[in-house]
């Protein structure tokens, strides 16, 4: 039996080590974390110091789930090097939740679908046989393909109403921070090899400070020190319809959120059963209910940080711990958020370039492990990665379809994952209507011989030279089929 000592998530590396790598998890995953509350907050109608609040909500919210998840307590956290933070899947349903019933609405339907969301666990948590290698190396090439576009939005400088987005400059330091983590990764040094993120973004940073492409100025404006307040935007309200639409985004993000515990289970190399999985997401479900309190939204994995993990090949769950009292911190103390949040989009896109890429390819070297002879995991892959790369480069392909529809679909991790679930079920698990003959598919990259071409052969039949003899060296002749 695995004893929790043999775990390589259980390595304890120091201190000075759990801060800096720490440090470096809080930096990859800081401007998705503050994205939502700031899209939410100005659909929402918020004023700029309200939307402040959000902002310092989700960082707070998201290191108190970090911690539960890492950590954990009984029957909740699965002990796995996850960062947590606001969810990107609710982003559109908070927004048309928004327009009807204001910011009250969207924390009384987070809350109640997350209860909801907290009940159905066991369900889940009981699926993990349907989460082979096939299906996880899926998921995995998915989320790194659905994170680049977040990468090359960074790159080009993060607002797309800027006049420099997308300018040559924008773009050069993008590409100079991205060397910068390749040469690093080169050195010699195994401390700065794995800190070579951080240490491209300090760099990156500091190239454009002197480049006049950022500034500190704002970083002294605004408090130094705040407590979370609980319910600052008053009490939330819980209509019907809200908690339904959000209760699709729960569903969502629980898949998402499995997908995401099986992948770095995987990279960290540690078994994940069906108990851990259940604890991760009772972690997750907890975490979402408790957000609103403070502030802030949904609670799930932060796809670019397993990302990380593969990365630097750091496995310690303590490190991502140490990540989420940093964001505690950041959430008692804005200054400090400030600070980051100075970090150029540029400098943060050429990371994310070798971040999200090292996803997708942990993703296939996952695949390359399954078997494709004589069934039809070839074209299992080849539907669910096509199907979720649909919405990656085409974000509005479902917009005329229902709203739960683009809710569910919209995401390419989602959609990837519920298609190889699908697929995986209709062709491995229920084997009524299997042909005998694999199609065209299953035999596109193997050669094969159909079974009634070998029914006449008797024992001891072997072929020389092109020609069929029987055991006693005896040729036995063969008739070519004749001409039509």
């Amino acid at each position: 039996m695995e004893t929790l000592s043999a775990r390589p998530e259980d390595e304890k590396l120091g201190l000075f080590a759990n801060l800096a790598y720490g440090i470096q998890h809080i930096l990859t995953m800081y401007g998705g974390i503050v994205a939502v509350p700031l899209i939410v907050g100005q659909a929402a109608g918020l004023s700029p110091s309200e939307i402040g609040l959000l902002i310092t909500a989700s960082l707070f919210a998201g290191g108190v789930a970090t911690i539960l998840q890492t950590i954990g307590v009984p029957f909740f956290g699965c002990q796995l090097p996850l960062v947590q933070g606001v969810s990107f899947a609710g982003v559109a349903t908070m927004i048309a939740i928004s327009a009807n019933g204001g910011i009250q609405a969207i924390f009384g339907a987070v809350i109640a679908s997350s209860f909801i969301g907290l009940l159905i666990t066991p369900i889940f948590a009981r699926v993990t046989k349907y989460f082979p290698p096939l299906v996880a190396g899926i998921v995995i090439t998915t989320i790194g393909l659905t994170l680049m576009p977040v990468a090359g939005r960074w790159a080009m400088g993060g607002n797309s109403s800027a006049p420099d987005f997308g300018s040559p400059a924008n773009v050069m330091l993008a590409l100079g921070t991205m060397a910068i983590v390749l040469l690093l990764s080169k050195v010699g040094n195994a401390a700065i090899s794995r800190l070579s993120i951080l240490l491209a973004l300090v760099i990156g940073t500091g190239i454009a400070y002197a480049l006049g492409m950022t500034n500190f100025s704002q970083v002294s404006q605004g408090p130094y020190f705040a407590l979370p307040q609980i319910f600052h935007f008053g009490m939330p309200t819980f209509g019907v319809a809200a908690i339904l639409s959000m209760f699709i985004v729960i569903l969502v993000t629980l898949v998402e959120t499995s997908a995401d515990i099986f992948a770095v289970g995987d990279i960290v190399e540690t078994k994940v059963d069906s108990h851990r999985l259940g604890d991760g997401l009772r972690a997750d479900m907890l975490s979402s209910m408790f957000a609103p309190f403070v502030g802030s939204f949904t609670q799930s994995a932060f796809a670019q940080n397993v990302g990380l993990v593969a990365v630097t090949g750091v496995k310690s769950r303590y490190v991502v711990a140490t990540g989420g009292v940093i964001l505690v911190l950041l959430g008692l103390l804005p200054v400090m958020g400030r600070v980051v949040a100075a970090i150029p989009s540029p400098v943060l896109g050429g990371a994310g370039i070798v971040l999200f890429g090292t996803v997708a390819a942990s993703g296939i070297r996952t695949l390359s492990r399954v078997d494709y002879v004589n069934n039809m995991n070839l074209i299992i892959v080849a539907t669910s990665i096509g199907f979720g790369t649909i919405p990656i480069v085409l974000p509005d392909f479902y917009a005329q379809f229902p709203d739960w529809v683009e809710t569910i679909f919209h995401s390419g991790i989602s959609s990837s994952a519920l298609m190889a679930i699908v697929l995986n079920l209709l062709f491995n698990h229920v084997k009524a209507g299997n042909s005998e003959e694999p199609s065209v598919f299953g035999v596109a990259s193997e050669r094969t011989i159909r079974f009634a071409d070998l029914a006449p052969l008797e024992e001891g039949d072997y072929v020389k030279d092109g020609k069929l003899f029987d055991s006693e060296g005896n040729e036995v002749p063969m008739v070519r089929p004749a001409a039509h």
